[in-house]
């Protein structure tokens, strides 16, 4: 363990003495990007588009061959004949930010002590100028929602930006939502390399009863003028009010089936199912109640003997065939360095079902309406932020996703980071023997 920390150590000491990129400063200059494709994240497509975007904001979404614009209507024009432009794309259940470096504790800070702390903010952790974060931003992610671990109530949860001096400047939408990890009807023995077999949970009922005692006593303490201030009972209210929303991770049929049921008898009034790995079979209860599924890493095998083995590929097309609104989020092993791939989960999900526009929709708009911020992000629209990125091909295809120019609320973006570095130092090297 004592090997494992020094050489962390080390690794931590290496990268701090590399160049940190700094934020870009606001956009003070119009910018005009004509002549790509656009793809809209709202199912649609302009050939040959004209966006325009200043102070932040887009100003113009159009098709550059059915408008005239003066020569001075945009300071700055780029030219991006053959390539694509999309809204940045948008990382729910991230703990990005949170974690730099597994092995030491200290840089630790995805979960906290205790079993129910919906008072726990994810957003004063958040350290804006973690490596990782840089590491991400060349596949088009742009966004996340940086949300708590651990316990059964893990915490709230916030959605930031990704290029800011601190955690004041990344904030996006704060405090969106509380995180509830639902209790499972049956445990699953071993582990990966050795797995056991499946028991039942005997203390699945026991387990829910705590947690709804829990929500009934927050709503008697809000519903009174208690001398005394409860600030973790405090936490719940944005639920019941309806300006938060309760984010509860679940798998299993049961679980989902029971958690709806759940939210409803305790006054939430909104919920998204996190993971949903057989919302498939309660799909038509979540689409009567209009509850969305961010799913689970579709890069997965599936969990039970009898499943199709491209099940996990195919679940965004069955829950969309259903009118389920449905984004990808991308938790599990390694998931901070696994975030620079949710562009490519969304492609597998085009390669199982969905047509392009479809799949995009799963990273950006989609996801955007369930985390509350489709009002002003998640597509090229006009009045949304200019939160958007110029690739040189197909950015949900590995082998075509390059970006060329990012943008966040307007601000051009590094795309350099250490692992671009060290690429362009060794190239270089190799080059010249």
């Amino acid at each position: 363990m004592k090997k494992i920390f020094i050489i962390a150590l080390v690794l931590s000491l290496s990268i701090q003495t590399k160049a940190q990129q700094s934020p870009a400063k606001k956009q003070t200059k119009s910018v005009l990007i004509l002549n790509a494709t656009a793809h809209l994240g709202n199912g649609q497509i302009i050939e040959n588009s004209a966006i325009g975007f200043k102070d932040g904001k887009i100003t113009l979404v159009a098709d550059s061959k059915l408008i005239k614009l003066s020569k001075d209507a945009y300071e700055i024009t780029i030219d991006a004949s053959g390539k694509h432009v999309y809204p940045g794309f948008i990382a729910p259940n991230s703990t990005l930010g949170l974690v730099e470096i597994d092995a030491v504790k200290s840089s630790d800070d995805e979960a906290e002590i205790g079993n129910l702390n919906p008072h726990i903010r994810t957003i004063i952790a958040y350290t804006a100028e973690s490596k990782v974060i840089e590491t991400v931003r060349p596949n088009g992610i742009l966004m996340a929602q940086i949300t708590p671990r651990g316990g059964r109530i893990s915490g709230t949860s916030s959605i930031v930006q990704l290029d800011a001096w601190n955690w004041k400047e990344a904030i996006i939408k704060e405090n969106d939502g509380v995180h509830l990890n639902f209790p499972t009807n049956y445990i699953r023995t071993g582990w990966w390399a050795e797995p056991g077999g499946i028991e039942a949970n005997k203390e699945y009922l026991k387990q829910i009863e705590e947690i709804k005692s829990f929500f009934s006593n927050s709503k008697a303490y809000l519903s009174e003028a208690f001398k005394e201030r409860n600030l973790v009972f405090e936490a719940m209210k944005g639920l019941f009010d309806g300006t938060q929303t309760l984010f509860i991770h679940a798998d299993e049929n049961k679980q989902i089936i029971d958690a709806i049921q759940f939210a409803k008898e305790n006054g939430v009034k909104k919920m998204v199912i996190v993971g949903g790995f057989e919302a498939y079979k309660s799909a038509d209860l979540l689409q009567k109640n209009n509850i969305g599924v961010l799913l689970s890493r579709v890069h997965e095998m599936p969990k039970s003997d009898d499943q199709d083995v491209d099940l996990p590929y195919k679940m965004a097309k069955l829950l969309t065939d259903k009118g389920i609104v449905v984004g990808l989020e991308n938790s599990g092993d390694m998931e901070r360095m696994q975030t620079r791939n949710l562009p490519f989960l969304a492609g597998t999900c085009a390669a199982y079902g969905l047509d392009k526009e479809q799949a995009l929709q799963l990273i950006t708009l989609n996801t955007a309406k369930l985390l509350g911020i489709d009002n002003q992000s998640g597509s090229l629209e006009v009045g949304k932020d200019a939160t958007l990125f110029i690739s040189e091909g197909d950015a949900l295809d590995m082998r075509t996703n390059k970006l060329t120019q990012a943008f966040i609320q307007g601000r051009i973006i590094d795309l350099e980071n250490h692992q671009s570095q060290l690429y362009h130092k060794y190239k270089e090297k190799y080059n010249q023997e």
